[in-house]
């Protein structure tokens, strides 16, 4: 099993869940953050007082997926958030060791 993190921007999260839902992705949690990254913010004009903006407004997505579901559910999220622009964002892909739905106690991959 694989945990997949993607940062996208806001307005993308619609297109995403969509994509993945589309993917057989059953299930996301998604979690406004705050960052930068190599686009390091940008400057504002508020009232004639300029401002540098260092932290922007993202989205962040996990979701765990079984070995079989990680290329489809990347791909996915790459298509969907991508805009051509800086600051499309980033994917992460990890190892999940165990998986534990606390409802049923079912475990792994029966879990997601």
């Amino acid at each position: 099993m694989k945990k997949v993190e993607a940062i996208i921007k806001p307005f993308k999260l619609d297109d995403v869940r969509e994509a993945l839902s589309a993917a057989g992705i059953t299930g996301m949690t998604a979690i406004e953050v705050k960052g930068f990254g190599r686009q390091k913010g940008h400057t504002e004009l508020y009232r004639g007082a300029e401002y540098v903006v260092d932290f922007l407004p993202k989205v962040k997505i996990e979701l765990v997926v079984a070995e079989e579901q990680l290329e489809t559910s990347v791909e996915a999220i790459t298509k969907a958030a991508r805009t051509g622009k800086i600051g499309d964002g980033k994917i992460f892909v990890t190892d999940v060791t165990r998986v534990v739905r606390i409802r049923t106690g079912e475990e792994d991959e029966a879990a997601i």
